[in-house]
């Protein structure tokens, strides 16, 4: 059973989000291609969304599998290339004129201020396009160019049926055919290092805090195995550090824990100071 205590307060508020959020207003032709997997979360009686996030919640901890598919230039990728550092996975469809397009500007967004924050090389992006008779190497790369995505670790992969069928399920991507294209889920798959799958952040518009804290916990929080000690201390400062500034929409390195060090020691110091010119006082009067 999926909880509040589960989610978390804050997950538990954007999975809240994610329900007004799903997509049915994806605009695409009048007689799309039939999706290719029909989960469990719609039936005739419509789309239930409880299921739809429970489906999406329940990928959490599982191992992300090798599938093979292919980049914008046509050439194969295997998702096991993408190990080694945490990995977002993005899931749309490029005859979707609104939604889709709106995700991914947003998502570059936030890319754009995760690697200000988290370092430009410190995580990966992905964004894959479901509708497999439709979303070719050459609409995926189509569809980066209009949204002006230039990010060098952002890739826009498709795939055959088969692969596109597996990997919706290992992500818990939920989606359906309806008569605008298709409706689904709209969330960003976070994978770590070791690809297992971390969170989800759900939402078109999602706050940046959603998926740039969670990554912080995946980049400083989860070092290699064997990681020099220097460079662990390093990851964890910047954990604690590296916050969100909702007056200016970024992230900024936080220094006031150490102001507040250096204050203390200033006042540590001169009480110090103090306590030896008053001995040194004493003694003083004593000699004469």
């Amino acid at each position: 059973m999926l909880t509040t205590a589960a989610l978390g307060p804050t997950r538990f508020r954007l999975v809240g989000r994610a329900l007004c959020l799903l997509t049915i207003a994806c605009l695409a032709d009048p007689a799309p291609a039939a999706a290719q997997h029909a989960p469990a979360a719609y039936d005739s009686g419509g789309y239930d969304a409880d299921a739809a996030v429970a489906t999406s919640q329940a990928a959490i901890g599982r191992p992300l599998g090798d599938h093979l598919l292919t980049d914008s230039e046509g050439r194969p990728v295997r998702l096991a290339d993408y190990r080694g550092r945490p990995l977002l996975i993005s899931m749309i469809f490029t005859s979707c004129y609104h939604v889709c397009p709106a995700i991914t500007q947003h998502l570059d967004f936030a890319v754009r201020a995760g690697r200000e924050a988290l370092g430009a090389d410190s995580f990966q992006v992905i964004t894959v396009g479901f509708d497999t008779p439709v979303d070719t190497p050459e609409a995926m790369r189509q569809f980066a160019r209009k949204q002006g995505v230039e990010d060098p670790d952002w890739a826009f992969l498709s795939g055959s049926a088969e692969t596109m069928a597996a990997l919706v399920d290992n992500v818990g991507f939920v989606h359906f055919p309806s008569p605008r294209g298709f409706d689904h889920i709209n969330q960003v798959t976070l994978v770590d290092r070791d690809g297992v799958i971390y969170r989800q952040v759900y939402g078109a518009a999602f706050e940046l805090p959603a998926l740039i804290e969670p990554l912080k916990q995946l980049v400083y929080n989860r070092p290699q195995p064997n990681a020099p000690i220097g460079a662990g201390l390093l990851n964890r400062i910047k954990l604690f550090c590296t916050v969100y500034d909702p007056n200016t929409g970024r992230y900024r390195f936080d220094y006031s824990l150490f102001v507040g060090i250096a204050v203390g020691a200033v006042v540590v110091l001169g009480i110090f100071a103090l306590l030896l010119l008053e001995y040194l006082r004493a003694r003083r009067s004593k000699r004469t």
